[in-house]
């Protein structure tokens, strides 16, 4: 919608937007801590946005989830200016006088910032180009329903995926069904959850960057819905001490010269070689990589045996206890095989969790990893023995755990650059020396609403 030099084609598009009824400009940037932060521009504004962008400090990267903390550093500090540049190529309306389009961090010359999570997707995802594979992605965003303050909603009438509780909340639904739609979300399925007041809302499978554009762009939608209905919905990975927790669960496929890797194949489940060697990747590195995916102060209580969240370090056909579950293509799955990873929560940033993810995968691939043992079962009911033998031991299931494996992790550091990891262990680092000791009913009150929007 920009050019370097052509300010008639931006004219135009801001003539166009204007009579969509365009008046403000958001643009979103995620940071280490899972937090999206936004600045706003009129409408006339738009170009300058793209380029050379907004001013903005370091210090987003080192926000903490407790809206006062700042983590600072020898290279995060008061000193310094970034910009943040919107891709006006993805930018949607979203009504009511607003439009939303992502934004990226660069420094003041024109480079891409290092400490930039959607940079860092990108460059994972250019790595896979130059291998010769392409992957899609998929997210699934569940949250709770809540009261503007938090508070626990009535959930006398609700059953698990039962249709009073989507009945209860029919006008949201169909406002969310709605909104998505005229903002050029393609959302595949909506439904209630497991938890009370819980609900999930699948997105269709995009290119990396895409994809976790469109989930971010998701939640703003649910968020702006759920107000005009008065309610927040919490993004919390355990909303509720004791209760069910929220996912983000994501689903990936790769293809080599258009020819799918999950799929069509000798190996376990119809993979391919590079298939099996991708699961393998990811499963290697999922315990380092636990403190991107699902490293806040809460993630913990989620990661448990029994609660679908992928506690245990294996691979199963649709095994929902397993961390990485394998989904067979065919009839009843047209978009063909894929896999889903489950110890993702929403306190993770949707960039950073996706890189890291095929970053794995790619490391697998060029490492030719063997696939492990497929576990068929739940893994709480292996012995111990078996369990090792299969591979399928417990995760970590905390930040003192899972911190120390991600700081110590050449393999993430080298998918997303040491910037990014060192700012995610200070952010998490914050919240595990000012709150780690909070007993999870307090930790689930204090930190209900901190990835909300």
């Amino acid at each position: 919608m920009t050019s370097r030099s052509g300010k008639p084609l931006a004219a135009a598009a801001i003539a166009q937007l204007e009579s969509d009824g365009v008046a403000t400009l958001i643009g979103t940037v995620a940071n280490p801590a899972g937090l999206i932060h936004a600045k706003t521009v009129p409408l006339r504004r738009m170009s300058t946005f793209a380029e050379p962008g907004l001013g903005a400090s370091p210090v987003f990267h080192a926000f903490t989830i407790d809206q006062v903390g700042i983590v600072f550093s020898d290279a995060i500090s008061v000193v310094g200016d970034q910009r943040i540049r919107i891709d006006l190529s993805t930018l949607r309306i979203l009504g009511d006088g607003l439009a939303w389009a992502p934004g990226a961090f660069f420094d003041q010359d024109g480079a891409p910032d290092p400490y930039c999570s959607r940079y860092a997707l990108q460059r994972v995802a250019d790595r896979l180009e130059t291998a010769g594979l392409t992957a899609q992605v998929g997210h699934e965003m569940e949250f709770v329903l809540v009261g503007p303050d938090g508070s626990r909603l009535p959930s006398l009438m609700w059953a698990q995926y039962g249709l009073a509780g989507l009945l209860e909340f029919e006008g949201f639904v169909r406002e969310v069904t709605d909104s998505a739609n005229a903002s050029g979300v393609a959302i595949e399925q909506f439904h209630p959850e497991y938890g009370a007041n819980q609900f999930e809302i699948s997105l269709a499978p995009l290119p990396p960057v895409a994809a976790a554009d469109q989930l971010i762009l998701m939640r703003i939608i649910v968020a702006r819905v759920a107000r005009r209905h008065g309610l927040r919905a919490s993004l919390s990975p355990p909303p509720f001490a004791g209760g069910v927790g929220s996912g983000s669960h994501q689903h990936f496929s790769l293809c080599r010269d258009d020819t799918p890797l999950l799929s069509g194949g000798n190996g376990a489940r119809g993979m391919t070689e590079e298939g099996e060697s991708a699961v393998a990747g990811l499963l290697a590195g999922l315990p380092a990589a636990q403190g991107v995916l699902c490293g806040s102060v809460l993630s913990g209580l989620r990661v448990q045996p029994g609660h679908w969240a992928g506690a245990h370090n294996c691979w199963g056909t649709e095994n929902r206890e397993a961390a990485v579950r394998f989904i067979i293509g065919g009839p009843s799955n047209p978009h063909g095989a894929n896999v889903e990873v489950k110890v993702i929560d929403p306190s993770a940033n949707p960039y950073l969790a996706t890189a890291t993810i095929l970053g794995l995968a790619l490391h697998g691939i060029d490492n030719r990893l063997p696939l492990p043992r497929e576990v068929s079962v739940d893994p709480s009911a292996l012995t111990d023995a078996q369990r090792t033998e299969s591979g399928a031991e417990l995760l970590p299931c905390g930040q003192a755990e899972t911190l120390p494996a991600l700081d110590a992790s050449p393999l993430i550091r080298g998918i997303l650059g040491d910037e990014i990891v060192d700012a995610v262990l200070a952010v998490r680092r914050y919240e595990q020396k000012n709150f780690g000791e909070l007993p999870p009913e307090e930790l689930a009150d204090r930190f209900r609403l901190a990835w909300s929007v």
